[in-house]
């Protein structure tokens, strides 16, 4: 079977928090793998642009009608993907360390985790 026959057919039976859980737990693994590397400014960019493409998705999904999340819980993660919009500068700018993402995304991850074990 090939990797996209795969990846097509997990598509179709994996649910959306599993999914976002993955793709929060890969991207974060990327931006812990450039820390490790002392990455730092410019250096960074690969990781921290898919993080705020992902961000961006977020806050999106979050604003889009018919999302079936409580307001309060859309407008917290809207929130947060506006604050990592902005902070992203800051890490690429070398004002700000990459740690606050990661501690955020895993943050993230817990939470959907733990949605997961409740379901």
């Amino acid at each position: 079977m090939t990797i996209t026959a795969y990846q097509a057919a997990r598509s179709r039976v994996e649910m959306p928090r599993a999914a976002e859980h993955r793709l929060l737990s890969q991207i974060t693994g990327e931006m812990m793998d450039a820390e490790t590397a002392g990455l730092t400014g410019a250096h960074l960019a690969a990781p921290l642009h898919r993080n705020r493409e992902m961000w961006s998705v977020f806050v999106t999904d979050c604003g889009t009608p018919g999302n079936g999340l409580p307001a309060e819980l859309r407008a917290s993660i809207i929130s947060l993907g506006l604050w990592v919009q902005r902070f992203t500068s800051d890490v690429i700018a070398g004002r700000e360390p990459i740690g606050e993402l990661i501690s955020l995304n895993r943050t993230m991850m817990e939470g959907l985790a733990v949605q997961r074990l409740a379901a």
